[in-house]
């Protein structure tokens, strides 16, 4: 089996829980355990929704060694070890290697604002380390949105297994997935945004690294395995459904409005790390409105973050 055959389906990019300013580690397990028996294929803890850019290094290393622990080898944990400046990046892809991780999630090196020289160098300095990469693309919160002659360069690298495509572009999906086949390379695409994650599939990416799936994961799964399936109305019909929670969880900064409605559901406490705050009362009005119309089950696991 290729490395890159392990990203497929829905990937889910876990909110850190926090409690009285630290980790909250029992809701952490819990929302891990969840999502496990929600059917996920994969955990991505401390990427960009886990809060990790306002994390220290021990802190982040805490969290991939307890979703590690909650896997337990049901699943594969990805966590994001990228950040701006390289020789971190390699030092906590390093680490999440030796904790046991099975891949790494690299953003674009941001603010710096690197040139497409740079990126590569970044990339590939993170590749030595030995663990399958996959890339992550995300030009709203870095700046800088990765050309796709850039990502199918760094592609011939062994250990760049493929990229979370967060640009909003079906193109740039519809272009890597095509340049991969063209060139023969071993490269895997998935959609980064939960709304574009149908349409991305049906242009050749192999599945999803969600937000949505922390609140509704056999739900967003169900879609994506309608899909594979071959039941393609199907899915279209489950997307439709989860459009509009999909909309009101990026109503304002991700993951603010996730762990607004995961504190409602009694999931964990509603804090996030300045500059993130909860979100306003409109909005959770919003969340609240849209999570009773939409009829989704409550969590089994209500009441661990209480």
């Amino acid at each position: 089996m290729a490395t890159s055959d392990i990203f497929k389906g829905l990937w889910v990019a876990l909110v850190t829980p926090f409690r009285g300013g630290a980790v909250d580690e029992k809701a952490l397990r819990a929302l891990a355990r969840r999502l496990i028996e929600g059917s996920v294929d994969g955990l991505v803890p401390v990427g960009s929704t886990g809060e990790a850019a306002t994390m220290d290094d021990a802190e982040r290393l805490r969290v991939i060694e307890i979703v590690l622990e909650e896997a337990g080898g049901k699943v594969p944990v990805m966590p994001g070890t990228g950040t701006n400046c390289t020789a971190t990046t390699v030092a906590l892809t390093r680490a999440a290697r030796q904790a046991g991780a099975q891949a790494a999630l690299v953003v674009t090196p941001y603010y710096n604002k690197p040139t497409p020289e740079g990126q590569l160098a970044h990339f590939e300095a993170a590749a030595k380390v030995g663990l399958p990469i996959i890339m992550y693309n995300i030009p709203g919160r870095t700046g800088v949105n990765m050309t796709v002659e850039t990502m199918l360069t760094l592609a011939r690298l062994p250990e760049i297994a493929g990229v979370k495509e967060s640009s909003g572009s079906l193109d740039t999906v519809s272009e890597l997935v095509a340049g991969a086949a063209e060139r023969g390379l071993d490269f895997v695409v998935m959609s980064g945004d939960d709304s574009l994650a149908l349409p991305s599939m049906a242009v050749g990416a192999t599945g999803l690294v969600s937000v949505v799936g922390n609140v509704v994961p056999r739900e967003t799964r169900a879609m994506i395995a309608a899909f594979q399936q071959g039941r393609a109305p199907e899915a279209a019909r489950l997307h439709a459904k989860l459009l509009p929670l999909i909309k009101v969880l990026f109503a304002e900064t991700n993951p603010a409005p996730c762990k607004a409605l995961l504190s409602m559901l009694g999931m964990m406490q509603n804090e996030l790390r300045l500059p993130l705050v909860p979100v306003r009362a409109a909005t959770a009005t919003k969340l609240r409105e849209t999570w009773e119309r939409l009829g989704f089950a409550a969590p089994a696991a209500a009441g661990v973050g209480s």
